[in-house]
């Protein structure tokens, strides 16, 4: 009986996103680790500073209002093409995590609104990223994103596009 009040309560805690800045390491550390691939922790905090506030690698953080620090979302903006310029500009969802004791409240479809707004401001073409078969593929589904074959076992592939509909090219015919 517990327990009730007290999810009621965390799902209506206020949300919002940010820029991260270099004081967010220790809340994202955690994250950044659990995420995989972390060959040097050490070169990971050197390497963080230089993520916040570079507009072209925007790292977005989650937080309650009340300063709790609960995800992050981390962009890479490839820049003008250089055969259609800034038409096709593309952008990639590297990372998108939710701390394990808030996913399924809000905190993921929080962040891809953030990245929605952001890819908007730019303007962007196109985001697109790659997510596993296991959990974040279904969680982006069922944040009504829709899949495509990732040509790898075990990946989606999913892909926003801002542009006209009619001028809208599959991935696979537009090369990247």
């Amino acid at each position: 009986m517990t327990d009730a009040p007290q999810a009621t309560a965390r799902q209506a805690t206020a949300m919002h996103v940010r820029p991260a800045v270099p004081a967010d390491f220790p809340a994202l550390k955690p994250m950044l680790v659990d995420m995989g691939f972390v060959e040097d922790e050490v070169a990971l905090e050197a390497r963080f500073p230089s993520f916040c506030g570079d507009p072209l690698r925007p790292l977005l953080v989650a937080e309650t209002d009340g300063g709790e620090v609960i995800g992050y979302a981390l962009l890479h903006d490839y820049g003008p093409h250089l055969r259609s310029g800034q038409s096709h500009r593309t952008a990639k969802l590297e990372d998108l995590y939710t701390a394990p004791a808030w996913r399924r409240r809000g905190v993921a479809r929080l962040l891809m609104r953030a990245v929605e707004d952001w890819a908007r401001a730019r303007p962007l073409r196109h985001v697109f990223w790659y997510a596993n078969t296991h959990e974040a593929g279904p969680a982006y589904v069922r944040m009504g994103y829709r899949p495509d074959d990732a040509g790898q076992e075990g990946f989606l592939f999913f892909e926003i596009d801002f542009g006209n509909p009619a001028d809208r090219l599959p991935h696979p015919q537009r090369g990247s």
